[in-house]
């Protein structure tokens, strides 16, 4: 799985590397799955989602046809398979290669809950509980941002947040995308298994409750984790997903 991750994560960055404005997502699909078997995966571990733009806020966007214009962010959500085992991961990043400040402002809050949540990840603890501590984490950084009320409570942050992310902070992770799906996300995680962390923050185009300068951004990102009995261990740790980081690959 180690590996798995790892050939992923390259195919992501040489993808990074090949965007530009005005590439079609069908283009960026066929650059990421080529990479992939290229670094030794057998074929992509799933249909990914390559969204451009407000199409980023559908979260099982799998047309990936559309041409992606200047300004715009994509959401790309793929794994491969090597040797049974899959990878899964997101990454957001600006085509342009350059984010905008409510981009950034948006992509930073997202970045920093993923990685407190990644710190969650230990034996004993539960996806559900992770799950809990994101929709806090998130609702707190929309505050920050303005796109929240700052009078809302901790419960009241929980509810409203999921209007901002309406999926689970992550899955079980192995020999399939969404390995073992009768066990509970309450059962504790322990030392050997793999789990997905993945928070977002999608705001439709058209949702007018929000500071126009957000609106019609979907962000993603998501990264494969093994637990151990040292902490939690990054399996995709090589795909970018810091913004400077992002930034100087595709100046490239």
């Amino acid at each position: 799985m180690r590996k798995s991750g790892s050939i992923i994560s390259k195919a992501f960055k040489e993808t990074m590397k090949f965007s530009k404005p005005g590439v079609n997502e069908a283009h960026l699909y066929a650059k990421v799955d080529f990479e992939a078997r290229l670094g030794g995966a057998e074929f992509l571990a799933y249909p990914p989602v390559v969204a451009g733009g407000n199409r980023a806020n559908t979260l099982h966007y799998i047309s990936n046809n559309q041409a992606i214009d200047d300004g715009e962010m994509v959401l790309m959500d793929a794994g491969c398979e090597y040797h049974g085992y899959a990878s899964d991961v997101t990454r957001t990043w600006p085509v342009n290669g350059q984010f905008s400040e409510a981009q950034a402002e948006l992509y930073g809050a997202v970045l920093s809950v993923q990685k407190d949540c990644i710190e969650q990840c230990t034996a004993g603890s539960t996806l559900d509980q992770v799950y809990h501590f994101m929709l806090l984490g998130l609702g707190r950084s929309l505050q920050n941002l303005g796109i929240l009320s700052s009078s809302l409570n901790d419960v009241d942050l929980n509810r409203v947040s999921k209007m901002f992310c309406p999926h689970h902070v992550g899955h079980y992770l192995g020999m399939d995308t969404h390995d073992t799906v009768r066990v509970s996300r309450s059962n504790q995680l322990q030392h050997g298994m793999v789990i997905t962390i993945e928070p977002g923050i999608y705001i439709p185009a058209a949702e007018d409750s929000v500071p126009t300068k957000y609106r019609g951004i979907g962000i993603r990102i998501e990264d494969n984790i093994l637990i151990t009995d040292k902490g939690p261990e990054v399996l995709s740790q090589e795909c970018p997903k810091e913004i400077d980081v992002i930034e100087s690959i595709m100046k490239r």
